[in-house]
């Protein structure tokens, strides 16, 4: 691998450099990056390629790696340690209540606030007290996709702006709405740090009283949304589109819950990943008339 050997604090600084090659991973040791570099443009050094991994799933966010469900074997963890030689390993057990605060472990090195980029977007957070739905990168994208310069988009469950931030940045107005103080305080971070505060309104509080006026677009990424369809509904128009995140599909809910508020609904459901043992997590995308 052709790469150029920079600290590794300047990598955010750096991701849409010309000369980055964006299909592989810079390698990150001792606070310097060894990051790949695209044909036709000098690099420092060519390093061996890497062997695949193939040991226990994790997500690196920013420069800590982040584990759910079961706690790794000590040779689980140290084969996490040697690939992506993370600041620290941290274990999501669970989220707790409404607000979705993680209960953790920290495995390995020390874990606080990162930088992460994906995707071209910039997120700070701390992934030991706010989630971080690394998961959904695809449905974001897509979303960011399928959205229209100039729609109103309602995100009920904005977290650290996730959805909302790709939203903004294809053209959306978006308001974003999130109960959780400490998500809600990065959420405000980062609508800076990706240069779309003129397009972002971001309120703290229950989503289901924020709601105001009618929107082209409501995104409801929480597996509670189908419970709070009614909310939702009371706020679309005709041709109006959402976006309810489940566990199994929810599209009979959906429909019920639109003929009660007067509409019909076309209901398309997707699989974004496995949740558990026989369930998935479902998006519905849901156009009511």
């Amino acid at each position: 691998m052709r790469a150029r050997k920079v600290p590794a604090a300047v990598l955010a600084d750096i991701a849409g450099a010309e000369w980055v090659d964006p299909a592989r991973r810079p390698y990150v040791r001792d606070g310097t990056a060894w990051v790949p570099v695209r044909e036709g443009y000098p690099a420092d050094a060519d390093l061996p390629e890497r062997e695949a991994y193939r040991g226990r799933g994790y997500h690196l966010v920013g420069d800590v790696a982040v584990l759910h469900g079961d706690a790794p074997s000590e040779e689980e963890l140290a084969a996490i340690v040697e690939h992506c030689r993370p600041r620290g390993v941290l274990r999501v057990k669970g989220f707790s209540g409404a607000t979705r605060i993680p209960d953790v472990e920290v495995l390995y090195g020390t874990t606080s606030e990162v930088r992460h980029r994906e995707q071209g977007y910039t997120f700070i957070l701390d992934p030991g007290r706010v989630m971080f739905a690394q998961g959904n990168r695809n449905e974001k994208a897509r979303v960011a996709a399928l959205v229209r310069p100039g729609e109103r988009v309602a995100d009920m469950f904005a977290g650290i702006g996730y959805f909302s931030i790709p939203a903004a940045a294809s053209g959306a107005r978006v308001h974003a709405m999130e109960i959780n103080p400490t998500a809600f305080e990065y959420l405000e971070r980062n609508i800076m740090a990706n240069h779309v505060a003129d397009r972002v309104t971001a309120e703290a509080g229950d989503c289901r009283t924020l709601l105001s006026g009618v929107y082209d677009r409501v995104l409801m990424g929480h597996f509670d949304a189908p419970s709070m369809l009614a909310d939702a509904l009371a706020h679309t128009r005709s041709g109006s589109v959402l976006h309810v995140h489940s566990i199994g599909d929810a599209t009979a809910a959906i429909r019920d819950a639109a003929a009660e508020a007067g509409f019909a609904a076309a209901v398309i459901s997707r699989r974004v990943k496995k949740y558990g043992p026989h369930a998935w997590h479902m998006v519905q995308d849901v156009t009511v008339s």
